[in-house]
């Protein structure tokens, strides 16, 4: 142990642990203990079981860090959030009590980064090379999108129906980066949950994938946190 938090980073759907990998060198270059696992998205219960899995063995109190969908994982820690003290949310869901995926996203148009989902005989939703290079990464250059692509996780339809439980971020301190030109996650949904959370805030040029395009930016905000979480651990 060394006094400051453990990092996790929990990766959205059409991606995986990779996409933090910029993120992972310089919190490591700076000696933090980080984790990027894999997540299974195959249903939020699964996804939230792995999420508990990794912090039952974290030797310190844990900031969890979650990317698009993997806000929606964060937040349903609900109230019982073990040893995590503290939650940053970059360009992702942060869903109140009742609400669901699906329901959000019906009340506006669709995001050009999900308008060729298409979903396969297993009920997995993938994205379209075009949609994924140009809008769900637009900002990445398109060598490293194609890749992205190549390797992303498709996400259970069965996210989008999942009605979220009590919020962890109503009980724990919150940080949000909003990706202003994000392609995805409609800024300004960003900007409401930010606001209703009672997040800490930045704002960045950014793409839906934000660690990967402004990896610095994303560092910040979470260092940013974890000296926040530290202060408060040494009261």
């Amino acid at each position: 142990m060394n006094g400051r938090p453990n990092i996790v980073l929990i990766h959205g759907a059409w991606a995986d642990g990779s996409c933090w990998s910029g993120v992972i060198e310089r919190l490591q270059a700076e000696g933090f203990q980080v984790r990027a696992p894999q997540f299974p998205l195959s249903s939020l219960a699964d996804d939230v079981a792995r999420l508990r899995q990794v912090l039952e063995f974290q030797d310190s109190p844990t900031i969890v860090v979650g990317h698009s969908y993997g806000g929606q994982i964060i937040t349903a820690l609900g109230p019982d959030t073990a040893n995590v003290v503290g939650l940053v949310y970059i360009a992702a869901f942060g869903l109140d009590e009742g609400e669901s995926l699906g329901a959000l996203l019906s009340q506006g148009p669709v995001t050009p980064a999900l308008a060729h989902l298409f979903t396969d005989s297993r009920g997995f939703g993938w994205l379209s090379e075009d949609d994924f290079v140009n809008h769900f990464a637009g900002d990445v250059d398109p060598t490293r999108a194609r890749v992205m692509y190549a390797v992303q996780q498709a996400l259970a339809s069965s996210a989008f129906t999942d009605v979220m439980g009590a919020p962890a971020w109503k009980s724990l301190p919150s940080w949000y980066l909003v990706a202003q030109n994000d392609e995805a996650i409609p800024p300004d949904a960003e900007r409401q949950f930010a606001e209703r959370m009672g997040a800490t805030t930045v704002e960045v040029p950014s793409s839906h994938v934000a660690m990967v395009s402004h990896p610095q930016e994303v560092t910040d905000l979470i260092k940013a946190a974890v000296e926040t979480c530290t202060a408060a651990l040494a009261r």
